[in-house]
């Protein structure tokens, strides 16, 4: 279910009470797959899958300063804009992860702006 408003689509996304802190949740919201974090409290909609190889970041990524982190190469994106922090720097062993960073273009994470409405967690998209 969506709802128009200011122009914005607003699509229900999941209840408040199943995204609990420090949590995060890979969901269809619309047409999109997005993940849904729960921050101290606050909430986070990003594309659900990592910039870098694609990989789904529901599974395995790790959420730390502000930031979540990919489990494969370690990219880093900022979760409220999605801005890059660190691109594929791979520490088990930096020369790979940097040859394989450079074979593909360094992206931002998208992100999409939240409310909360009544019991629900609503995205914009």
């Amino acid at each position: 279910m969506s709802e128009t408003e200011d122009g914005k689509n607003w699509h229900k996304a999941i209840k408040v009470s199943k995204l609990r802190p420090g949590k995060k949740k890979m969901i269809r919201v619309g047409k999109k797959m997005v993940l849904v974090l729960n921050v101290d409290g606050s909430y986070f909609a990003t594309e659900a899958l990592c910039r870098h190889m694609r990989w789904p970041l529901s599974i395995g990524g790790k959420i730390k300063d502000d930031c979540i982190r990919c489990p494969l190469h370690q990219t880093t994106h900022k979760i409220d804009d999605g801005s890059l922090v660190e691109w594929a720097p791979f520490p088990l062993f930096p020369p790979f992860g940097k040859v394989v960073g450079k074979l593909s273009k360094q992206k931002d994470l998208k992100t999409y702006e939240t409310r909360i409405s009544g019991e629900d967690l609503q995205v914009c998209i």
